[in-house]
């Protein structure tokens, strides 16, 4: 853990400071936004669960307000057109999920916590698990939980932190969690900031 931590605060010492900080403001003003363009930002969430976040970030500039207004075969064909890998599961899902497009914020904020808001996420929102969900409460503003995408797995693995498994629980998920929390309070950073840097050390990039 101590090269994994050292190599962290050598990030907190370069330009890339600057950059996750840039992005954690980002994500405040997403959740500072009305319930449509939360809404939204959960629709790129849905989007990128087995696909990539890059892809994603360019679909959801895409079709915009259409993830409101589309027709299911509309938006389905859309999201084929640009080259998603599972345009009618992701259509139908979100879809699926408007009945909470005007409400959103207002559920949002009649949780105490964010770990009981994502539960509730994972079991009401088709297309979201506690991953995506994570992936979706960071993205407005969130900063105590965790994201457990491959490149972090993979980094916890190649650190010897943890043990590489086909299949990711709940229970497993929510043990690496705790793991990484240890992570963030040794190098003074939020679960959501501490995600920015180590998706940086495996990919050179800072997105969302």
């Amino acid at each position: 853990m101590e090269e994994l931590l050292g190599a962290i605060e050598a990030l907190k010492q370069s330009e890339v400071k600057g950059l996750i900080d840039a992005r954690i403001r980002e994500f405040r003003e997403i959740g500072e936004g009305s319930s449509r363009e939360v809404f939204k930002e959960l629709c790129f969430c849905i989007l990128t669960a087995n696909f990539s976040a890059e892809r994603g970030i360019k679909i959801q500039r895409e079709i915009g307000d259409g993830f409101l207004t589309k027709p299911e075969s509309k938006l389905m064909e859309k999201l084929k057109e640009l080259g998603h890998r599972y345009p009618e599961a992701r259509a139908k899902y979100i879809v699926g999920s408007r009945r909470y497009s005007e409400s959103l914020k207002e559920i949002i904020e009649s949780f105490c916590s964010g770990r009981t808001l994502r539960e509730w996420l994972a079991e009401n929102v088709k297309g979201l698990g506690l991953k995506e969900a994570s992936h979706f409460l960071r993205n407005i503003g969130y900063t105590d939980l965790a994201i457990l995408d491959f490149h972090i797995v993979d980094l916890l693995v190649k650190c010897n932190l943890v043990e590489k498994t086909k299949t990711m629980t709940n229970k497993r998920y929510l043990e690496i969690e705790e793991l990484l929390r240890k992570i963030a309070e040794r190098s003074s950073l939020s679960l959501a900031e501490l995600d920015l840097y180590l998706w940086y050390m495996e990919t050179g990039k800072v997105l969302k």
